[in-house]
């Protein structure tokens, strides 16, 4: 006879354990995340904007997707975009175009207020 088991909310998420058990390096991206996409000599919206051309290159599609949120939410404009997902493809030729084409359909549900273009995000934690 099988038990089923509930899954309870105040039990720490796998993350949060090893956070706990690895304090120093665990949550070290989040860490490395807030001071590398701040405004400083280099506005945060083109860091962000940065990092999403390099997530074409390396075709992470989740991270694409939290990219360009948090560009949005910077106030990246259409030509902006429009000008990174060039450099993108530039340097990645066809297959940098097709994941371009991916990055800019998740940039229109994005800005258009679609709640699933933030649901795939890299690094949630």
């Amino acid at each position: 006879m099988s038990e089923t088991r509930t899954i309870q909310h105040d039990q720490p998420t796998a993350f949060e354990e090893l956070r706990r058990l690895s304090p120093k390096v665990t949550g070290g991206l989040l860490r490395m995340r807030q001071e590398a996409y701040r405004d400083a000599a280099v506005a945060a919206k083109y860091k962000l904007l940065t990092a999403m051309t390099i997530s074409i290159a390396i075709r992470c599609e989740p991270c694409i997707r939290a990219y360009i949120q948090m560009a949005v939410e910077k106030g990246i404009s259409q030509e902006e975009f429009i000008e990174f997902l060039e450099v993108a493809i530039t340097m990645q030729g066809c297959p940098g175009e097709e994941w371009a084409l991916k990055a800019y359909a998740a940039y229109k549900e994005c800005t258009a207020g679609d709640k699933s273009a933030t649901d795939a995000t890299c690094c949630a934690h």
